[in-house]
């Protein structure tokens, strides 16, 4: 679904980490970022917009009162540090209301709701591919789609990455570190070398997990924050 959003935030790296969700996860059109309300009332002005991902807390005139503003066909999504605004966002024309840091898969299912917001009856009723959670990497010079469904595990191999999934394995290149920050549960880092799609563990044995025919480390470092995502399936 092609839509056109825009990024509103005084925060360049909360910029920045909402475009690239939006650039891989999205056939969206970014028409603006802007780092004031008055910045955006102006692009609002010359660009059709139909969802501004709206910051709260910003200098002059913030979130809430730019969205008091804004025409009833543009719909809203908040994002912000601040869970206290939750209820009075809905004052508004808002389809979520995302915290910061906003996760891939936190973002993924926000996108969900705003795809369904602009979607026809028609389109509704059609089962398409779009409806899968994917993203895409870069391998060399290739875009790789990758289904979320799908992970295994990611293996940080120095300024590379491995991305092993059920079909295949993909070498990136970027640091592990920088998708542990984008990503939230099922994926949750185990070891300094690690990530794992907890929906694919088959077992926990000595230390170690086993996903497909893999035997991962669990580092003591990360071991408590993993045994915590890991109760919440316990019977």
């Amino acid at each position: 679904m092609s839509l056109n959003c825009l990024i509103v935030d005084d925060e360049p790296n909360a910029v920045k980490l909402l475009e690239l969700h939006i650039q891989q996860t999205t056939n969206w059109r970014i028409v603006g970022k802007c780092y004031n309300a008055l910045e955006a009332l102006e692009c609002l002005k010359q660009q059709k917009t139909d969802v501004v991902f709206l910051d709260i807390n910003m200098p002059r005139l913030n979130g809430m009162e730019l969205a008091g503003l804004l025409p009833s066909h543009v719909k809203i999504v908040f994002t912000t540090a601040y869970s206290e605004f939750a209820a009075a966002s809905y004052n508004y024309q808002t389809l979520d209301y995302l915290l910061k840091p906003i996760t891939l898969t936190r973002f993924l299912a926000a996108r969900q709701k705003i795809e369904a917001a602009f979607r026809t009856p028609a389109q509704a009723d059609k089962t398409e591919d779009d409806h899968q959670d994917y993203f895409f990497v870069k391998s060399g010079k290739t875009l790789q789609r990758i289904r979320l469904q799908d992970l295994l595990y990611f293996e940080g191999e120095k300024e590379y990455v491995r991305v092993v999934t059920v079909k295949e394995e993909v070498l990136v290149y970027k640091r592990l570190k920088e998708i542990a920050e984008q990503l939230g549960p099922p994926f949750i880092r185990v070891h300094n070398s690690y990530i794992v799609n907890t929906s694919q563990i088959e077992r926990i044995l000595d230390n170690h997990i086993h996903i497909a025919d893999k035997r991962i480390p669990l580092s003591e470092k990360f071991r408590a924050d993993f045994m915590a995502l890991i109760q919440q399936r316990f019977l």
